[in-house]
């Protein structure tokens, strides 16, 4: 079984093209914001969220350093605050739970917060569209949060498809993979 960042970046290949518009629901150093920039090319727009200066800072080097800032807009606020700040429906919005590595461990994600960015992202995915979330029990706060997502995403309507991907052999706390897709309107 692959990594589950490494599985939730194949799924968004197969979605996102070109002039396409996508979210990084959490930017940490800014890896996957970086990524879905690569993908949405030149035409795109990639906008990411996270709380934290230092995120922003990170993320906004490692895209300037690449050449690719200049289709992104990185936003510091709360993820649960997506629709004040993204103009139009999204092909792909991705989160990636847990902790700024390199920071303070004690600024985490939470439930509530991730929960309502989640609804929200529901609501501004086209149809074909996907959403990736890489949970991550393995540090404190952590389990409660992946049970939530878990308990939220076995609840969507019948016009969401979900997978679920969990390394098998793996203890509990190791990360493991939500993808939610729209399925398009027949």
């Amino acid at each position: 079984m692959k990594r589950a960042t490494v599985l939730a970046h194949e799924q968004l290949v197969s979605v996102l093209r070109a002039g396409d518009l996508a979210v990084d629901a959490t930017l940490g150093n800014g890896h996957d914001a970086l990524f879905l920039a690569g993908l949405v090319g030149e035409e795109g727009r990639v906008i990411g969220f996270d709380i934290q200066d230092q995120a922003i800072e990170s993320s906004q080097r490692r895209l300037t350093e690449a050449g690719m800032m200049e289709r992104c807009e990185l936003v510091e606020a709360s993820h649960a605050r997506m629709k004040d700040f993204v103009p139009a429906e999204v092909s792909a919005v991705t989160f990636n739970l847990g902790y700024l590595p390199g920071a303070d461990q004690g600024v985490i994600t939470r439930s509530r917060s991730t929960l309502e960015a989640l609804n929200v992202s529901l609501e501004l995915l086209r149809s074909g569209g996907l959403i990736t979330c890489v949970c991550y029990p393995g540090h404190p706060g952590g389990v409660e949060e992946a049970e939530e997502v878990l308990a939220w995403a076995v609840r969507l309507p019948d016009h969401f498809r979900v997978e679920f991907h969990n390394e098998k052999g793996r203890h509990e706390g190791r990360p493991f993979l939500v993808s939610v897709w729209r399925l398009p309107v027949t």
